[in-house]
């Protein structure tokens, strides 16, 4: 048994059979699956640490607010942020999601005026822009575009080469010196691109704009370092990294989460409250988690995030390229064309593909029926399926407890597809 397939046995979901067939499950990039490291760390804080977090002066909550903290070293560490008390760069979040509204919030509540002086350098105006792609999953169109419409800026975007690659060679052309904020995918959902980031940071920078990565397609499949890339911000997920459902995380440069206004109010984010006087809040992280937070999965995310780097990121891409070498066989497959890139280099094993003459809503069935799991739809990334003249497609999306033959049988049921529908 190879190192990847011990792996494999450590995720229980799998040892199971669908519609009579083996499991073969190539819908990662919508949800991963938890090894069993990971379940047994919820299931173990709920029986043996469950407390309140930073309240409660008893045993168990110091136990529970030590775990919570450790877990966001452990986070931390993965992506090479700072983790140090008082330099804190990690803010834990209900999802990518309610990272990304978080920060479009709190630059929406800086622009009316609030977090004074030190929050103005987030403030936006009419005529003011802000920078997204095309290749952007709603999560990160959506907020922004929401975000220009409140303060009267404008949303512009890069478009996308025929791969579906974000230009990132017209940085200096779609980034102005009116450009506030550049939100920007580091990995396409739908194509698997890896964006070329380094020039839009530093187009960014050079016009005082802020960068917010959409990270939430890179660190579950890549060794990947904030510090390395400068971005500003990041917004990723827990259940695409292994994690449990509930849980994200925001990065944000330590100076930059120090100056953002509070986008969220209630208990544990607040020093001193008063009937008489705005209130003073706390210093970030905790400044940006009220209320009480979902603290057993945070603590068996913290597992993912040391279970991840116990294999190491570099052998994860190293695996997950021979399974990305397999699912790009697709495209030689009569009638089907792949939505990306049709090379290995700067890509994930995340493949979307139509079949010509079958809906694919009729192709996933099909190959349900055979006991493999692949996403059906727009993929929640409407603008890109535009970009390649379609409305919706088949997306197989790989992950490290995926084999190379796993992807073969795929391809191999692809191609009895269109027979099946009797397609000429």
């Amino acid at each position: 048994m190879d190192d990847f397939e011990a792996i494999r046995q450590q995720f229980p979901i799998l040892q199971q059979e669908i519609h009579g067939h083996p499991l073969v499950y190539l819908d990662s990039a919508a949800t991963s699956q938890k090894p069993e490291a990971v379940i047994d760390a919820e299931s173990t804080f709920y029986r043996t640490i469950n407390a309140g977090v930073h309240r409660g002066a008893h045993e168990l909550a110091a136990r529970s607010t030590m775990a919570f903290e450790e877990a966001r070293g452990k986070i931390a560490r993965l992506v090479n942020a700072d983790a140090d008390e008082g330099e804190e760069e990690i803010v834990f979040t209900a999802g990518a999601t309610a990272s990304l509204n978080l920060l479009a919030t709190a630059f929406g509540n800086a622009s009316l005026g609030q977090g004074g002086e030190a929050a103005k350098r987030f403030a936006l105006h009419p005529g003011d822009e802000i920078v997204v792609s095309k290749a952007e999953h709603h999560s990160v169109l959506l907020p922004f575009q929401e975000l220009a419409q409140r303060t009267g800026a404008t949303l512009k975007y890069f478009d996308l080469d025929d791969e579906g690659r974000v230009l990132a060679d017209s940085a200096s052309e779609v980034i102005t010196e009116r450009c506030r904020i550049v939100a920007i995918t580091h990995v396409g959902n739908t194509t698997g691109a890896i964006t070329d980031i380094a020039p839009i940071v530093r187009r960014a920078h050079e016009v005082g704009a802020i960068v917010v990565l959409d990270a939430c397609q890179s660190v579950p499949h890549l060794a990947v370092d904030f510090h390395a890339l400068d971005v500003d911000f990041a917004a990723w997920s827990a259940h695409k990294m292994y994690g449990p459902t509930g849980v994200g995380f925001l990065y944000g440069k330590r100076e930059l989460l120090e100056a953002l206004p509070p986008a969220s109010f209630g208990g544990s984010m607040v020093e001193l409250a008063f009937m008489d006087k705005p209130a003073q809040y706390m210093a970030p992280p905790a400044r940006f988690e009220a209320g009480t937070q979902p603290v057993a999965q945070i603590v068996a995310a913290g597992v993912a995030a040391d279970w991840l780097m116990g294999i190491g990121m570099k052998r994860i891409e190293a695996h997950e390229a021979t399974i990305t070498r397999e699912l790009l066989k697709l495209g030689d497959v009569e009638g089907v064309r792949i939505l990306g890139p049709r090379s290995e280099e700067g890509r994930i094993g995340t493949v979307a593909f139509e079949v010509e003459g079958v809906h694919p809503h009729d192709v996933g069935q099909f190959i349900d029926a055979q006991g493999i799991a692949i996403r059906v739809g727009h993929h929640c990334a409407q603008p890109v399926h535009r970009h390649f003249g379609v409305y919706a497609s088949n997306r197989a999306s790989s992950a490290v407890y995926n084999s190379p033959r796993e992807a073969q049988a795929l391809v191999e049921v692809v191609g009895g597809v269109r027979g099946f529908f009797r397609v000429k």
